[in-house]
């Protein structure tokens, strides 16, 4: 998925944000893989006017839940990490589960 991402960010001359891009697009997948039974979503990459929106969506009806990792806990950062790369982010529910999308400005 990273290096997708990268192509089509090279492709639309958005380079820049690739690093930024890349590290959410591995948190959201990597939540789904940990939290999704049958570790199945759907990834939207879009080019936007001010410049890259990534929406993945599970199937799984409810609300996101994010837990604050302690010092020593060796997950549970993944959306501040989201929150810190990304300039917004948030979560769409629906009738058919949530979609977690983020946003990068170019």
């Amino acid at each position: 998925m990273r290096r997708i991402l990268r192509m089509f960010l090279t492709r639309w001359g958005l380079g820049r944000l690739s690093d930024s891009g890349e590290l959410a697009l591995t948190e959201l997948v990597a939540n789904v893989v940990r939290h999704v039974p049958g570790r199945r979503c759907t990834v939207l990459l879009l080019r936007e006017p001010h410049g890259l929106r990534v929406e993945v969506a599970d199937g799984v009806p409810g609300p996101l839940v994010a837990k604050a990792a302690g010092p020593l806990d060796e997950g549970g950062r993944g959306l501040a990490l989201v929150e810190a790369v990304t300039d917004r982010w948030g979560v769409m529910e629906g009738v058919g589960g949530k979609t977690v999308w983020f946003e990068c400005d170019g």
